[in-house]
């Protein structure tokens, strides 16, 4: 486990380009409003802009310390590795067994990194569109 450095921004998903998964974490601090590293293990990514892996932080610190995403709506991402099930992480998230968390607000203009995270310590990271996708 090695604690890793904030996720730079990437390419706009709302243009059709792909960014891909990072290969660090960063979830958005209450307290500075700031990307701050996580611990993450396990790595599973390909060359699309989703990916999986462990941490073991617990739900309870990282409820505490980091920013919740509500509006996290995991889609099916292009070239993500066979660990990232969209329609399953978003079940889960609808029925509480995963919690949604900011990774960063607008690594692009109009594009937000989500992570997932399981009580088990599973987790999951993509590109989702915000509330100024498409807006000039």
């Amino acid at each position: 486990m090695t604690p890793l450095l904030p996720v730079a921004a990437t390419l706009a998903l709302v243009s059709g380009a792909v960014a891909p998964a990072p290969a660090e974490v960063a979830l958005t601090a209450v307290e500075t409003g700031r990307p701050e590293p996580i611990l993450t293990e396990d790595w599973q990514a390909g060359p699309g802009a989703a990916g999986c892996f462990r941490t073991p932080l617990s739900l309870a610190l990282l409820t505490e310390t980091f920013a919740l995403y509500d509006a996290a709506e995991p889609r099916p991402a292009p070239q993500a590795p066979a660990c990232f099930d969209a329609a399953r992480i978003g079940a889960d998230l609808a029925a509480g067994t995963a919690v949604a968390f900011l990774g960063a607000r607008n690594i692009t203009p109009g594009v937000d990194r989500v992570v997932a995270v399981y009580p088990d310590g599973r987790a999951y990271v993509w590109q989702q569109p915000n509330d100024l996708a498409g807006k000039n």
